[in-house]
């Protein structure tokens, strides 16, 4: 089916064929989907620098991560030694080969690379962030800890940001559109959103995209505490992130990627591969209202889901299952879940709502992507994810949130919820075929 799109132009339709995953709950899709099933917690005590000082010791790291098996040979490895860029390359390398495609065959497509990543370690200097007090410890001490905050190999600060897209565009010679959003907490929706529209547009015949991040380090976590958006149940951590709960103190960083293969259908099918399912709603918005919260209305966070809804051409009963944003946040689940009654109306509390993060913790800017992923595999294989740590109801929050146990379900169209600091909001509507 192609769609209307403006005078004398049609949509085409876009699908994913390729999923790639750096997770804490499993990198290899089967290890993702059981993890998920399972409703298993890759939160833990911070290993990646000494948490000690600072009021949140916990986080959702990837464990043994070891990009040398899939990494060895290419230049990749000699151009970076940035943890999150590795991700996003070991994610994409992923994604092509469960796609089916080759080097060859990408570098001779009509291809691009659209990543969402953060900012982050862009500062003026280690040295001048110290002066200013931003971070814990003695000058010394803290030169140690943020030594991968330096320049690494290859990749002057300025250049950082975007060094994951680029990095992939060049190891598969892929010379279409190639940038990097930058948007908080939604940054890989709203990279997956574009590439969706550039497809669509028929500007591409497939696209790597997604969105990598870790804030494990003394900078994001000294940042996040100071917002007080953090939970401190540094003795329960896998009990500590609760979205929707009652008891819900703020969330886990996580970190990660997460990376899907947006194509042409037609150009999928003609090739014969696995369609995971069809991206057809995304839609964007912005609050205006606050650096850090959210508007108290979820005025942003509902136009969002309206577009997402109305570029799908569907009602919003249509929806069968909402992989919300889901924080653990007072503000942002409590003001998530009004948005989401004002947009369901009367089908609210029939509607299945959970948050993956209660599993994967909060990537910041790879949430979107790995909730996308997420939601798709679930739906691929008939569940849905719980949100587990779930125990004390909060009577501003009282939708369902698939307590604590996946619910084996069939589904047919998920919408994925990603609403950023600075009230950034972005949705995405994907469907099974």
């Amino acid at each position: 089916m192609r769609l209307n799109h403006g005078k004398g132009s049609v949509k085409k339709r876009v699908v994913i064929t390729g999923i790639g995953i750096v997770s804490p709950i499993g990198s290899e899709k089967q290890e993702f989907i059981h993890s998920l099933k399972a409703g298993r917690s890759g939160v833990g005590p911070i290993t990646l620098f000494d948490a000690s000082q600072f009021p949140t010791r916990i986080a959702a790291e990837v464990k043994d991560f070891d990009p040398g098996h899939m990494l060895q040979g290419t230049k990749i490895l000699d151009s970076t030694d940035d943890r999150r860029v590795l991700f996003a390359n070991v994610a994409s390398l992923s994604a092509v080969d469960d796609a089916r495609l080759t080097k060859q065959t990408v570098s001779e497509l009509r291809g691009g690379v659209i990543f969402g990543s953060g900012i982050h370690p862009i500062v003026p200097s280690v040295e001048s962030t110290i002066e200013q007090g931003m971070i814990y410890g003695s000058r010394e001490e803290m030169r140690k800890k943020a030594g991968g905050l330096e320049e690494s190999k290859g990749a002057p600060l300025w250049n950082r940001v975007s060094l994951g897209a680029l990095s992939v565009a060049r190891h598969f010679m892929i010379t279409g559109p190639c940038y990097t959003v930058v948007s908080a907490c939604a940054a890989s929706s709203e990279a997956i959103g574009q590439a969706f529209k550039l497809i669509q547009r028929s500007e591409a015949d497939f696209i790597i995209t997604g969105g990598y991040d870790s804030m494990i380090n003394p900078f994001g976590v000294q940042g996040f505490c100071g917002l007080g958006t953090m939970s401190s149940h540094n003795d329960t951590p896998q009990q500590a992130m609760k979205p929707f709960d009652g008891k819900r103190d703020g969330f886990v960083l996580g970190e990660g990627a997460g990376v899907v293969i947006l194509e042409e259908y037609e150009h999928a099918v003609t090739r014969g591969v696995q369609i995971y399912g069809e991206l057809i709603g995304y839609g964007t918005s912005l609050d205006a209202y606050s650096v850090a919260d959210p508007h108290p209305e979820g005025t942003g966070a509902i136009a969002a889901m309206k577009q997402a809804l109305k570029d799908a051409g569907i009602s919003a009963s249509e929806i069968d299952y909402i992989n919300a944003h889901g924080t653990a946040t007072i503000k942002n689940d409590k003001i998530e879940t009004g948005a989401i009654k004002k947009l369901m109306a009367e089908r609210a509390y029939e509607v299945p709502v959970s948050s993956t993060k209660s599993m994967i913790g909060h990537q910041v800017a790879a949430a979107g992507a790995l909730e996308l992923i997420a939601t798709t595999l679930a739906m691929d294989n008939d569940f849905i994810p719980p949100t587990i740590n779930y125990h004390t109801p909060d009577p501003t929050c009282d939708l369902d949130y698939v307590p604590n146990e996946a619910r084996e379900q069939r589904c047919t169209c998920a919408l994925s919820n990603s609403f950023g600091f600075g009230g950034q909001n972005s949705a995405l509507i994907v469907k099974k075929l």
